[in-house]
């Protein structure tokens, strides 16, 4: 697909080197990267059972302590987690700190996070399109669903799909939803089945020597005791208090469904305990930027032309190289486009927010 007209694209950057004569280059960071994670390959046989007692789990790094979802305030409770993945599933094992686990919610694909719960968010092209969300809470109870586009875009939330062949177990380091005793917390342990997570990615195998997208949040409430059992807490006019939303990687907003803001899941062609060195494509950092780009003008309403304007004169720099954004209007939509210093590759950004890259 003929996605820019060379000549037209051209032009614009010429005008824009022209422009940089008379003008100052901006020196900007679309945001502070994304936190990274190396799955390796386990040494044993993964049994989903919560505990992760095998040696490939004790042999596996744990992530930093997840962080608040806008970034500036630390957690009351700590959680952090493992991975893992072998030629069947991908595996997850997370610990998290609660001295109160209650839940009541039973019935899958009800909307688990009412309770206090653990979150998973895939996108394994990386393009903020067709991405998996997962929750479940201290019960055990599922609920998973297919988004086509972040809740921004209009996208279609398709809530009968199914991880068929997931493997869920919990543990729990007290005792479930009895208010008597304090508890030191709740741990999942977690196998998603390649066959079908795969199916939404551009390459249906393993993504070995890879990376995808990848973020976990986990949700918290304030409760309180009603005949000895748990709920969310309420204010004196019966509206529930605001929930605390703790996440892996920051997204700098209380919102999950900005994908560009998730982190980096590599899967290493190695065994546990192995010492893989993985370091983002620089073209990953102009993407960030090409997004916080993306949002102002997404937002920008009556002030859409100036924030075009805007746009095609704020030029920045990535470790050292100038990057050029143009702002680009076609019958079928907008469109925000690079081309990489890095790669030579244009990276663009369609008005439905999808990622694109292509050789030139």
């Amino acid at each position: 697909m003929n996605i820019i007209s060379k000549t037209g694209l051209s032009l614009s950057i010429m005008k824009k080197t022209f422009f940089l004569i008379w003008t100052t280059i901006f020196m900007v960071n679309a945001q502070e990267p994304p936190r990274k994670y190396i799955a390796y390959q386990p040494i044993d046989a993964i049994q989903i059972d919560g505990m992760a007692n095998e040696t490939s789990w004790e042999k596996a790094s744990w992530t930093d302590n997840y962080i608040d979802i806008e970034g500036n305030k630390t957690p009351t409770y700590a959680t952090r987690m493992k991975m893992l993945y072998d030629e069947e599933n991908l595996y997850f094992y997370a610990e998290m700190e609660e001295p109160h686990v209650w839940a009541t919610l039973k019935h899958r694909d009800t909307v688990i996070f009412y309770n206090n719960d653990f979150e998973i968010f895939i996108d394994p092209d990386g393009d903020t399109h067709n991405y998996y969300e997962f929750e479940m809470n201290a019960l055990n109870t599922l609920w998973d669903l297919f988004l086509t586009k972040p809740y921004r875009n209009h996208g279609k939330i398709i809530d009968s799909w199914d991880i068929q062949g997931v493997k869920t177990a919990v543990q729990i380091d007290g005792t479930l939803n009895n208010p008597e005793d304090i508890d030191k917390g709740w741990s999942v342990e977690i196998a998603f089945p390649w066959k079908v997570i795969t199916e939404a990615s551009r390459k249906n195998g393993i993504p070995k020597n890879e990376f995808w997208r990848i973020n976990f949040s986990r949700v918290n409430w304030d409760y309180q005791l009603k005949d000895g059992k748990y709920s969310r807490k309420q204010d004196g006019d019966g509206k529930f208090l605001p929930e605390y939303n703790w996440v892996w990687s920051p997204q700098w907003v209380i919102n999950m469904h900005e994908p560009e803001h998730w982190g980096y899941l590599f899967f290493a062609d190695e065994k546990v305990g192995g010492n893989v060195n993985f370091e983002l494509p620089l073209d990953e950092h102009i993407k960030w930027k090409m997004y916080a780009l993306y949002r102002k003008l997404l937002g920008a309403g009556d002030n859409f032309e100036n924030m075009i304007s805007e746009i095609d004169s704020e030029i920045f720099r990535v470790q050292g190289k100038t990057v050029v954004p143009n702002v680009e209007r076609h019958k079928s939509g907008w469109n925000i486009t690079v081309i990489s210093p890095f790669s030579s590759k244009v990276l663009l950004i369609k008005e439905d927010g999808k990622f694109i890259d292509s050789e030139r």
